[in-house]
């Protein structure tokens, strides 16, 4: 079998047991992956930093016989650090950062044997749902190039879906995993939160919000890479119920009969119900049925607009902080021109827009939500809904246009926090961003492990992933539950007409 069909045919556990076997080298499979890049990212513009030359240097050192030893892996531009490259968070205020360690996650993955041999784009900060950034520019969807791959994780997911690598690291704060695998048809798994690390310059990002794992083709995939990363920390706030047994062989056990709650109807954002959204839920409740699981129709005691004011007032004090802090690095303050004018003006609300009060207000808003929905899981294994509010949309549709534009860039630019107050200034871009990912955020908050599984494509040929969000450390029944429809509906044979393979 030639390496280019091999890698074809194999997920990431499959090509370290070619390498095991000796039936191809670790330095041929990075070669392939690199050949793959060269080839389809000019289309894609999802891998926005090259290190081909520390791929090859950590295969020529030796690598670790761990259990992914010689798979080529991509990290996201977003919270990993690797030492000595650039670690920009997609944004122009960290464009000369250089990170002196690795992150600890990284540190794992290494041990695991993986060749990291680039970082892929991602919306400023994470901050949105899409992958547009002024630094590196827009991230196109291998199924359709002028729509968005999701985000923030979204150069991940088109990377996976081209079949660059067999699987890219993401991180989760508010869907960034789970919203971008539905655009692009693979699979995304959030983890509980604090059963990945985050150290060790950081305890926890977004207050508790963000998770980090990844994008892949195969479910077994994503079970491995979380058996090779997951651990506490003692340095972290938050640790994560223990898994007593291996992720992957819970991939590998019947899923039982299920009890799963589903709705279609928005959580968040009181936007409009999609009809691909209801056709993409009605599809999987169909078939999880015939595979013998109960279906309910119910939906998690969510407050929409209380939480959603909530969420985005969180967002926007971890903006403003992180501006603030930015001052240390920079040896200046922050300016208007270092970032993006949405996330210059979320970091002037949270200087200006509300006080410290309000910020504890709207996060025991949030422990409130939890507690309800926590409540809500007493009855059932997981909760259903579509993954994301709308098909993927096309570049620009989530951004300010016209003279919304025009003023958000003014004010902005000026730092007029007085345009603050003005109706409407920024409640028409919540909107936006709520309306395309209504569902995801509720799992960020609560701190469940939630997915995204690829059943349904559109009409238009876009895929249409469906949401799993599971009771609190419990990622073994979504693992069991997703290797069980990934059997009964294969997915990894369904690529995009932008793939490498």
């Amino acid at each position: 079998m030639s390496i280019p069909a091999a890698y074809d045919s194999h997920d990431a556990l499959g090509l370290a047991e070619l390498v095991r076997k000796k039936e191809v080298t670790e330095l041929e499979l990075l070669d392939e992956a690199i050949r793959r890049a060269q080839q389809v990212n000019p289309k894609l513009n999802a891998i926005v930093l090259e290190m081909f030359d520390e791929g090859r240097r950590l295969v020529s050192a030796g690598l670790p016989d761990g259990p992914l030893r010689g798979v080529p892996f991509l990290l996201k531009d977003l919270a990993q650090p690797y030492a000595g490259f650039p670690l920009r968070s997609g944004s122009k205020l960290y464009e000369r950062y250089l990170p002196e360690v690795h992150g600890e996650l990284v540190r794992r993955y290494l041990a695991a044997g993986l060749v990291v041999f680039g970082k892929t784009n991602t919306s400023e900060f994470g901050i949105l749902p899409t992958v547009e950034t002024a630094l590196y520019g827009a991230c196109h969807n291998p199924w359709k190039p002028d729509v968005t791959p999701g985000g923030s994780s979204g150069g991940a997911a088109a990377v996976v879906a081209a079949r660059i690598v067999p699987v890219a690291h993401g991180g989760d704060a508010g869907g960034s995993i789970r919203i971008p695998a539905s655009c692009c048809g693979v699979f995304g798994l959030k983890p509980t939160r604090g059963r990945n690390p985050m150290g060790p310059h950081s305890s926890e990002r977004g207050h508790g919000l963000a998770a980090e794992h990844v994008i892949s083709v195969s479910v077994r995939d994503s079970a491995a890479f979380l058996d090779a990363s997951a651990g506490p920390e003692h340095t972290a706030p938050y640790w994560a119920p223990p898994q007593t047994g291996s992720y992957l062989e819970e991939t590998k056990r019947p899923a039982g009969k299920l009890r799963i709650a589903f709705t279609h109807k928005p959580l968040l954002g009181g936007g409009a119900e999609d009809a691909d959204c209801k056709r993409s839920l009605e599809d999987a409740v169909k078939l999880l049925t015939e595979l013998g699981h109960e279906c309910v129709e119910a939906a998690p005691p969510v407050d929409g607009p209380t939480v959603s004011r909530a969420f985005f007032a969180t967002y926007c004090a971890g903006v403003g902080g992180e501006l603030q802090l930015a001052a240390k690095y920079l040896g200046r303050p922050a300016r208007p021109s270092d970032v993006e004018p949405t996330t210059w003006l979320m970091g002037m609300i949270a200087r200006t827009g509300f006080s410290a009060a309000d910020f504890s207000a709207a996060l025991r808003q949030l422990q409130a939500m939890s507690r309800d929905v926590n409540r809500f899981m007493e009855k059932f294994d997981c909760y259903l809904t579509p993954t994301v509010g709308k098909a993927p949309v096309a570049h620009g549709a989530l951004g300010a246009q016209g003279r919304e534009k025009t003023l958000q860039e003014l004010v902005s630019r000026l730092d007029f926090t007085s345009a603050l107050k003005l109706p409407g200034m920024l409640d028409k871009a919540v909107a936006r961003a709520f309306g395309f990912a209504p569902f995801t955020a509720v799992g960020n908050v609560t701190g469940q492990p939630s997915m995204s599984v690829p059943l349904w494509w559109n009409d238009a040929g876009l895929p249409m992933g469906v949401c799993f969000t599971s009771r609190f450390g419990d990622e073994a029944t979504l693992f069991r539950l997703a290797a069980q429809l990934e059997q009964a509906r294969p997915w990894k044979d369904r690529k995009p007409p932008v793939c490498a393979a």
